[in-house]
């Protein structure tokens, strides 16, 4: 998971679809890849995918498609039996896409056929009814990422917990202290802090409203409430404006991933990078399970290419590649052993944060549960509604609109 498309990323997807691009060419010797990584990232992806198409004797035609745009434009084309070849899907994606069957089982291919390497966490999201649908491209997880400089100016250290974030916010401009992206994905850290979670999958059971969810989500809104933290009141440009924010020097501090780095260290603020800290999130905020995974259409002509696409780009040594390029975190454990990768400072600050993350739950409707999430948490870091109700409110949707067979708690 990461941060929303921008509007001219959409934009450029509508036009490559205009323009007749968009799909598979029906040719089995040519793998069409549909990736949906950002600017910053996706020369690299083209760049290591035309080397596996060189070494794996077929052709391949990477098409970069907006982020928040894929999910849809993917199961409209492959509904209709068009479509890319092979499509970097959120790992939140993978258990949708196989009940619609619109992505191949690979439990019988290579793909499958060794998953030792990877890490245990991105694994699971490539699961779906004892089956494997996809293979791990990269994981990732939220981290508290701060203003050297600034800290070092105002006398503190990166918090260890909220309470001590609340004590030295005034040394860093009070609200200036930290910026709260009010996307959902955001919001889950917190409401996972005090023990609570969406659902519990095993009982059915809806649990998004329990007093644990309450108090952790409460945290976040304590922090607005005591001057210690500020948030966008517009909800659909929040990750832009806590962005702008950051790398302005407006706010020493922001929870983000490991994809936001190359953006960072193109700003002013972190010209030099060794001035952008990463800690791990204060007190008991434990990150979702993040990353994306590479699934292969349903009815793809290109089967066994995208099969070797797929194992070249997913690779011990592609995944170091990517992850020094990119500041990307490998999903194969052998990845960190490379020495580029090892010594890297992103990569090595975040490597003990993606052993500590928090499983999500690998249903067909994860995404839709993080929909309704998105405007219940904006609406309770806005003030527009009290905790506890808005957290019952996104029960009853949850029950009514997206896990009708869960029960209430």
């Amino acid at each position: 998971m990461r941060r929303k498309a921008t509007v001219g990323a959409a934009l450029g997807l509508v036009g490559a679809l205009a323009a007749g691009c968009g799909g598979s060419s029906g040719d089995p010797g040519e793998v069409v890849f549909w990736d949906t990584s950002g600017p910053a990232e996706s020369g690299v992806f083209q760049e290591v995918a035309t080397d596996c198409a060189r070494t794996g004797g077929y052709r391949v035609r990477v098409e970069t498609v907006s982020f928040d745009q894929a999910l849809n434009n993917y199961k409209t084309a492959a509904q209709g039996g068009q479509g890319p070849d092979v499509l970097r899907a959120d790992v939140g994606w993978v258990a949708q896409l196989a009940q619609a069957g619109l992505i191949q089982d690979l439990t019988g291919t290579p793909l499958a056929a060794d998953t030792a390497d990877f890490l245990p966490a991105p694994l699971a999201s490539t699961q779906h009814e004892g089956k494997t649908y996809a293979v791990p491209q990269v994981t990732d997880a939220l981290a508290l990422f701060y203003n050297k400089a600034q800290l070092a100016q105002a006398g503190v250290e990166p918090p260890k917990t909220w309470e001590e974030l609340k004590q030295i916010a005034p040394q860093l401009g009070g609200d200036r202290a930290l910026f709260l992206n009010n996307d959902e994905y955001y919001a889950l850290p917190f409401l996972y802090s005090q023990g609570g979670d969406l659902l519990d999958v095993d009982s059915r059971t809806i649990t998004v409203n329990s007093p644990e969810a309450v108090r952790g989500v409460q945290v976040a809104k304590d922090l607005l409430d005591a001057g210690a933290a500020r948030t966008a009141l517009d909800q659909p440009n929040s990750y832009t404006t806590m962005k702008a924010a950051f790398t302005s020097g407006d706010v020493a501090m922001v929870v983000d991933g490991p994809w936001a780095v190359p953006e960072y260290t193109q700003s002013g603020q972190f010209a030099d990078p060794a001035n952008l800290g990463i800690a791990p999130l204060p007190g008991k905020g434990t990150s979702p399970v993040g990353g994306h995974d590479y699934v292969i259409r349903q009815g793809s002509d290109a089967t066994e290419a995208s099969i070797k696409f797929v194992q070249c780009m997913s690779s011990t040594e592609n995944q170091a590649k990517i992850a020094a390029r990119l500041a990307l975190l490998p999903t194969r454990q052998s990845a960190y052993d490379d020495p580029a990768v090892a010594q890297h400072p992103v990569v090595s600050a975040f490597r003990p944060l993606v052993a500590d993350t928090h499983d999500r739950p690998w249903i067909p409707e994860n995404a839709e549960l993080l929909e309704p999430l998105q405007t219940a948490y904006a609406d309770i870091l806005a003030g527009r509604k009290e905790t506890g109700a808005a957290l019952d409110e996104l029960a009853r949707t949850y029950q009514t609109s997206v896990v009708p067979d869960y029960a209430q708690r």
